[in-house]
């Protein structure tokens, strides 16, 4: 069983890689990203419309090529895949230097990354004037400024390329910047964890406090008046997707009847509230996309747990065990009820997805900031370096989720051996 988890486990890398390379590939060729943005913005700036398919007909071709290296579209597939992958050198700081005419030496502005020790701040560097000549050599007062640039030279543009290589990608812990807010994208998914937390967590332990009790109810009072309405309750919830029911709510109990807020996480005045403030302005906040939520998985769980336990009710050995004298209880709750849980057990690895849970529409529908908001705003904006991050986030949870699932298959079924 060892050598399965650790198969697993090795597995994850190119599971990512795989996942990663395709999605990497369909924002190279997808229309309308961030570099058609900064053309459309550099066209409004000039009085144009700002859209079209010649939206950056006005740029020049050498802004074109600077636009392209800043939002890393001036390499083919593989490298760039390369580059973000952090596997493959990115040429950082890139400049490109034209010469004037008559002149064999021109000035460039070099950036070099101070030691750790002299940083008041992070990634703090110094500026470095030097010199570019023609040739693409490069000199400047400080010669161990030099040791880590390159150049290179382009004679059919009459131009010198001088950058630096760095291996600064996802295997470095680096998920880029953010096209559109220009922020690290590291740091925009950790600031959207805590309300994907709240809202995962929670989900996720009203579901099995309340469908597995439900469950074990509905089982043991099969085909009563208890069983066939909370199955019809259930199956009519279980039919409404939760976006419908999410509008639905925001329209007649709150925009209409004013019991519950339209929208938000918290209050405006959620900062200023006491303890019990907040917890009470919390939930308040927190009821309707709550509902919204567990509709789905309510469903499922509840069902899952009474088939397995009316199977379990058929078998063999309850009706032995009531034969040898115990109560029809104790045959439930002590038997028939600990192997029915074996298969609700393996949904316990989806805890791992709580950190980035969220559904896309329902945050959009009650505007609540969450994972979410942020997956479909990504989108919107074809912020890519946004969309790789939460993408490889995504993978990395759901294949631990499938191992702790394995896991708890085989901690709760001793019969299980995974080879």
């Amino acid at each position: 069983m060892r050598d399965y988890f650790i198969r697993r486990f090795l597995l994850i890398l190119p599971t990512l890689i795989g996942a990663t390379m395709i999605v990497f590939f369909i924002t190279r060729i997808t229309p309308g990203g961030p570099m058609e943005r900064a053309m459309q913005n550099a066209l409004a700036k000039e009085g144009g419309h700002g859209g079209g398919k010649n939206a950056g007909a006005s740029l020049g071709e050498d802004q074109l090529e600077e636009l392209s290296a800043y939002y890393g579209f001036d390499r083919p597939f593989l490298p760039a895949y390369g580059v973000w992958l952090g596997v493959w050198p990115r040429e950082a700081s890139k400049q490109f230097v034209k010469f004037d005419e008559g002149r064999n030496e021109m000035p460039v502005t070099l950036k070099v990354l101070l030691p750790k020790a002299q940083w008041k701040t992070n990634n703090a560097y110094q500026i470095t004037a030097a010199k570019v000549a023609r040739d693409g050599v490069l000199s400047a007062p400080d010669a161990a400024a030099l040791a880590i640039w390159k150049t290179r030279v382009e004679p059919e543009k009459q131009r010198v390329v001088v950058f630096r290589h760095e291996f600064n990608g996802l295997l470095e812990g680096n998920f880029g910047v953010s096209t559109s807010y220009n922020l690290p994208v590291l740091d925009m998914m950790l600031s959207k964890m805590p309300v994907s937390l709240f809202y995962g967590l929670l989900t996720f332990a009203l579901t099995y406090i309340v469908c597995i009790p439900l469950g074990v109810l509905k089982a043991i009072k099969h085909r009563t008046l208890i069983d066939n309405l909370s199955s019809l309750v259930i199956f009519i919830g279980y039919a409404i997707p939760g976006f419908l029911l999410g509008s639905l709510l925001v329209v007649y109990l709150a925009a209409r009847l004013g019991w519950f807020p339209t929208e938000g996480f918290t209050g405006d005045n959620f900062q200023s509230l006491s303890l019990v403030g907040k917890i009470w302005d919390l939930a308040y906040h927190a009821i309707l996309p709550l509902v919204c939520y567990m509709i789905g998985s309510f469903a499922f769980m509840t069902m899952l747990m009474k088939n397995n336990l009316m199977d379990n009710l058929a078998a063999d050995y309850v009706r032995t065990a009531i034969a040898k004298g115990s109560s029809y209880r104790h045959a439930v709750l002590g038997h028939a009820l600990r192997n029915s849980l074996i298969p609700v057990a393996t949904t316990l690895g989806s805890i791992t997805t709580v950190f980035v849970s969220g559904s896309i529409l329902i945050e959009r529908i009650f505007n609540i900031d969450g994972f979410g908001l942020l997956t479909i705003q990504s989108i919107d904006d074809r912020d890519y370096p946004l969309v790789m991050g939460i993408l490889t986030l995504d993978v990395v949870l759901l294949m631990l989720g499938n191992i702790l699932s394995d896991f708890m298959v085989a901690l709760t079924d001793p019969r299980v051996r995974f080879h």
